[in-house]
């Protein structure tokens, strides 16, 4: 009869595909933010990102950056799959990276870059 405790089972679990749903989570807040930047300050990205005229260059800028948060969540979990990675350095960056996108969509800040 085998016995394991849930303490020495969760240790063997690699958090790979959990630090890669984590940093994409990241990227995706940083692209929204740049995304939502540069739609505002040049008029022909703005113009690109308008998918929906009654919402304007927003539902582009969505619709865009949730594509890329999720190919680089598919693409992370497929190179860090059942592997261990760094807790630690990985959970700083996706902060630093949802700090940016909080700040390039807040509008102060925003215009403060664009010199408005």
């Amino acid at each position: 009869m085998t016995t394991t405790n849930a303490s020495s089972s969760a240790k063997d679990l690699p958090n790979g595909e959990g630090m890669a749903a984590i940093l994409a989570a990241g990227i995706g807040c940083a692209v929204l933010g740049v995304f939502d930047f540069l739609g505002d300050a040049v008029k022909g990205i703005g113009e690109f990102f308008n998918f929906y005229n009654p919402t304007g260059t927003l539902s582009g800028v969505t619709d865009t950056a949730i594509v890329v948060w999720l190919a680089a969540w598919y693409v992370l979990a497929k190179r860090w799959g059942g592997r261990d990675v760094a807790v630690g350095r990985v959970s700083l960056l996706a902060f630093v990276l949802l700090a940016a996108g909080v700040l390039l969509t807040f509008p102060p800040f925003m215009d403060l870059l664009q010199g408005r």
